[in-house]
Order: C-alpha cells, then sequence, then structure tokens
C-alpha cells in the first residue's frame, strides 16, 4: 500500500471514529512526531489547546512498522496551502483531512531554507505541518533564560555562578558568520562542500572554564574567522549574495545573538551545554556539600545530611530534556500562534466554526 493511500486512509479513520461518537464528546486529532523525546515537547505545545471539544493524541507515526524520523511523519504527504492540483486528486475535502492529523516536526533547516527544497516547501506550506521555528527540540530545551533553572533542578542549589545567557550570546556572536555560510550552501545545493558536520567541528568550544570562560569563545571566535577567510577566497563572487542572505535570515529571526537555537540541535545539547552545565553543577554540589560538612553540629548529621542531599540530586540530561522553560521564547509563541490559526479554520464537532 502506498504511503500516500495509507495516510488517506488513516486519516479518514481518525475523522469517521469522531463522527461516529457523540456530539458531546470530544474530537481527536491525532499528532505524529518524530521520535520518543518529541512527545513530551509537542504534549506541552498543544495541550493548552484542548478543550471540551477536543483533544489531541501525540504519537510516532507507526502504521505496521516501527517507523520515526521526519520522512516518516512527512509520508502523509499534505496536499499543500493553494495548491488546487492537489486538491483535485485528494479523493476527500482538504479540511477533512486536518481535522483529524497533523504533523510536527523539527524545523532543521527547512524554515530558513524557505522552500528551497521540496520537504522545505512542505514543512512551511502545508497548513497540517508545525514545525519548532528553532533548528530542534533539543535546542527549545537548551533556551538560555532557563539553564539556570535546571541547574537548581539538578543540583538544589540557587547560586548564580554563571551567566548562560551572556555565554551563549557571545557564543552566538561568534559561530553567526560562519552559520550565514552554511545555509547559504544547504540553500544552493552545495552542501556536500561544507555539511553540517563540519560546521558543528569548528562550531566546538573545547574547553571551558567556569570562572573564565572567554579563552574558550576567544578559541571559538578564531576558528570561525579562518574558516570564513577561506570561504571568502573559495568563493570571491559571494559577497552581496551572502549579505542579501544575511539580512534576509534575520528577518526570520535569527540575531547574531540568538544563532544558538538554528544550529543543529544534538550539537548544541551535547556538545556546548551539556558539558558546561556539567561543570557548573559540579562546582554547585561541591558548594553545597562544603556548606554540609560546614554546618554539621557532629558525624552523624554530616553523613544523614549528606546522604539526603545525595538521593535528592537530579540526572542534568534528564532535567534538560525536561526542561520547559523555552515556552517563554518567541519560537514557542511562533508555534502556538500556528496551532491557533489551524483550530481556527476547522469545524468543531457541531459543525459550527470555533
Amino acid at each position: 500500500m502506498s504511503s500516500r493511500l495509507r495516510d488517506h486512509l488513516n486519516s479518514r479513520y481518525f475523522e469517521a471514529a469522531n463522527q461516529l461518537t457523540s456530539k458531546k464528546a470530544r474530537r481527536r486529532i491525532v499528532a505524529y512526531v518524530e521520535s520518543y523525546d518529541d512527545i513530551y515537547f509537542w504534549r506541552t505545545v498543544l495541550s493548552r489547546f484542548e478543550n471540551e471539544h477536543r483533544y489531541f493524541e501525540v504519537m510516532l507515526p507507526s502504521h505496521k512498522q516501527l517507523e520515526r524520523g521526519k520522512k516518516a511523519v512527512l509520508s502523509s504527504d499534505a496536499p499543500q496551502r493553494g495548491d488546487k492540483a492537489e486538491l483535485l486528486r485528494t479523493p476527500f475535502p482538504l479540511e477533512q483531512f486536518g481535522q483529524a492529523m497533523i504533523a510536527c516536526v523539527d524545523a532543521d533547516y527547512d524554515y530558513l531554507l524557505q522552500g528551497a527544497t521540496p520537504q522545505s516547501r512542505k514543512v512551511l506550506e502545508s497548513p497540517y505541518v508545525f514545525h519548532t521555528y528553532a533548528y530542534a527540540i533539543e535546542n527549545m530545551q537548551c533556551y538560555a533564560p532557563s539553564l539556570h533553572d535546571v541547574c537548581v533542578s539538578v543540583t538544589l542549589n540557587d547560586h548564580r555562578i554563571f551567566d548562560f545567557e551572556d555565554y551563549l550570546r557571545q557564543y552566538s556572536e561568534a559561530v553567526f558568520p560562519l552559520f550565514v555560510w552554511s545555509v547559504w550552501f544547504y540553500r544552493t545545493g552545495k552542501h556536500n562542500k561544507f555539511t553540517l558536520s563540519d560546521f558543528s567541528r569548528i562550531a566546538d568550544p573545547g574547553g571551558f572554564n567556569v570562572f573564565d570562560p572567554q579563552p574558550s569563545i576567544d578559541h571559538l571566535r578564531s576558528k570561525v574567522n579562518r574558516k570564513v577567510r577561506q570561504l571568502q577566497a573559495e568563493y570571491p563572487n559571494n559577497k552581496e549574495e551572502y549579505i542579501r542572505l544575511k539580512n534576509e535570515i534575520k528577518e526570520l529571526g535569527v540575531t547574531p545573538q540568538t544563532t544558538y537555537l538554528y544550529i543543529q540541535g544534538h550539537h548544541l545539547f551535547d556538545t556546548v551545554v551539556v558539558p558546561i552545565l556539567s561543570k557548573v553543577c559540579n562546582r554547585l554540589r561541591m558548594e553545597r556539600q562544603d556548606e554540609i560538612a560546614r554546618t554539621a553540629r557532629h558525624h552523624v548529621q554530616r553523613k544523614n545530611e549528606m546522604s539526603c542531599y545525595e538521593h535528592s540530586l537530579q540526572d542534568i540530561r534528564q532535567m534538560l530534556r525536561k526542561n520547559t522553560g523555552y515556552i517563554l521564547s518567541e519560537q514557542y509563541r511562533c508555534i502556538q500562534q500556528d496551532v491557533e490559526q489551524f483550530l481556527a479554520s476547522i469545524v468543531s464537532p457541531e459543525g459550527a466554526g470555533e
């Protein structure tokens, strides 16, 4: 069975199931996501839109096989906005397809490519596909203003010993010139000349000192500038196109200060943020342990208090994956607006617009 037919049947099944229930029952909207980690993120996004008329069920796009990833989610081949030819080929009304099933994916570079590839067009133009605006959910989990709260949840120590926002601002400013080049290579179909992996290797800040982070930023900026000079020499006629692209991606919301939200999510999570969190949290743990040792009245009290504290500590990666501080970000607000527009366009169970 083709993926188009399979997903058309799935959507009609979900819609038929909704029609068979009582008019007072809530409508189910199935939201397909890329991976297990995405389920919690999109549940956070969609929960606020549930009411007495509808609810969402977030799941992987599993049919007869365990399918994961963006391609599996997008295999529904949803008709595009304004695509009349596609609409005519669809064996049921366009709005009927959207009422029962949506796709929720990472933006990756598809948002910044602005339709330069078929996948980018599908992500941006389908009214039933929602994306993160930031590169991936990992970038949202690493939202800088929320990282101190992650440290508190891990160590139960609220002492601010590191400025995450300032560090990631400087990190973003350092990599931004090379980031524009990276987007250019993907937009022009030359990504094999400078891959995301190539970018990530250069964007690795390397060694890091909690109390003196500036050398890592300086080292990073030096690596980026060296690569930028190399690319400028290889593509000497690209200056105007580079400037035009830089201004365009700024209009899409990417600023030199927030570039970290748009680079590869796993790189940001594993290579940049987790190493910083690990060192900061280690210092906060030691600080709390020293306080317990210093203030305990006797050995037994110190041992009991230390045991109690250590049993209360949390895993850094788990706390970062459960971090929802991104709800204050502009990217999150954009996702919410897209969902609001979608829900405003569909028909309520009673047959009236909601």
